[in-house]
């Protein structure tokens, strides 16, 4: 794992301070590294220089070394200083970059501050956790509270065959916090469909989930830290009430892969989630039959 380090992503926002403080506490119980990375859109109006002249190269370099005193100025109170010595800034779109750093250092983890965005910035101008869930393929942590101990993790799962791995990675991202883990499937109501003979049994469907549920729960390791529940209703806000009712620390789901024309239309539970934050939300890439969803873990 020492080779695999958590990558936090910052900007000039309150939310640098939360993901930067929340990522080295992982990576600490964690026992892996933290590499603490800025991302900046190239300047405009920077002096660009006639090719012979170094104009442009000194004034973005300049512009870089303001940035990250800024940062720097920041994070020093929250932050160790070793891990300031080597903030990495980069010119780029910041959920492009962090997915390239992230492939570069074979990081396991992402991890970034929540902000609340209306559904018209989301979609149109987006926020960066949304752009990183979309295009990064590794575990994404964004964090809602300064906790650095996750010692409640609420699973909120499908009954798809990608469930037991992401019940397995949420149990591998809790073992160095002693964590419990309460298991929710949520099972949307049947829609009333008029003049029609056929009757679908919703009793019937929740028995069957709840069946399934304690099916998976029976086949991860040291089962008597997880507990299991089935609630009928929607997805986002059923997960929501849940993790604040149970007290949870942290809400851990998937990310399912849809392209970008169906979030905006259907939307997905999981984009909802980060919107609502209603505590810090683990996003696990689903990557079907066969994957780990491996997580950082203190091994």
């Amino acid at each position: 794992m020492a080779r695999q380090p958590v990558i936090v992503g910052v900007d000039l926002t309150p939310a640098a301070v939360l993901a930067a403080s929340v990522g080295c506490g992982v990576a600490r119980a964690a026992g892996a590294s933290c590499h603490i990375v800025h991302a900046v859109r190239e300047p405009v109006g920077l002096p660009q220089g006639d090719g012979e002249s170094t104009e442009g190269a000194n004034a973005l370099e300049r512009y870089l070394e303001a940035t990250r005193s800024l940062l720097t100025r920041d994070l020093a109170p929250h932050v160790p200083p070793d891990r300031l010595e080597r903030l990495d800034v980069r010119i780029g779109n910041p959920a492009w970059v962090l997915r390239q750093v992230a492939r570069e250092m074979d990081a396991r983890l992402l991890v970034l501050g929540g902000k609340h965005h209306p559904a018209a910035v989301r979609w149109f101008g987006g926020s960066t956790a949304h752009h990183v869930v979309r295009t990064v393929d590794v575990p994404l942590l964004v964090a809602a509270a300064p906790v650095t101990r996750f010692e409640r993790l609420l699973v909120a799962t499908d009954l798809s065959e990608s469930a037991r791995s992401m019940v397995q990675a949420a149990w591998d991202f809790g073992l160095p916090f002693g964590a419990r883990l309460r298991v929710l499937t949520v099972v949307e109501p049947f829609p009333a469909i008029p003049d029609v003979g056929i009757q679908l049994n919703e009793s019937e469907h929740l028995r069957h989930a709840q069946q399934k549920v304690e099916e998976l729960v029976a086949s991860i390791a040291a089962r008597d830290c997880i507990e299991s529940t089935v609630q009928l209703g929607s997805p986002a806000r059923t997960i929501s009430e849940d993790a604040k009712a149970w007290g949870a620390d942290l809400v851990v789901v998937g990310s399912h892969g849809k392209g970008w024309v169906d979030r905006v239309l259907l939307g997905s539970t999981t984009e909802r989630l980060l919107n609502r934050l209603p505590c810090s939300v683990l996003v696990v890439p689903v990557r079907g039959p066969g994957s780990t969803g491996a997580v950082p873990t203190a091994g």
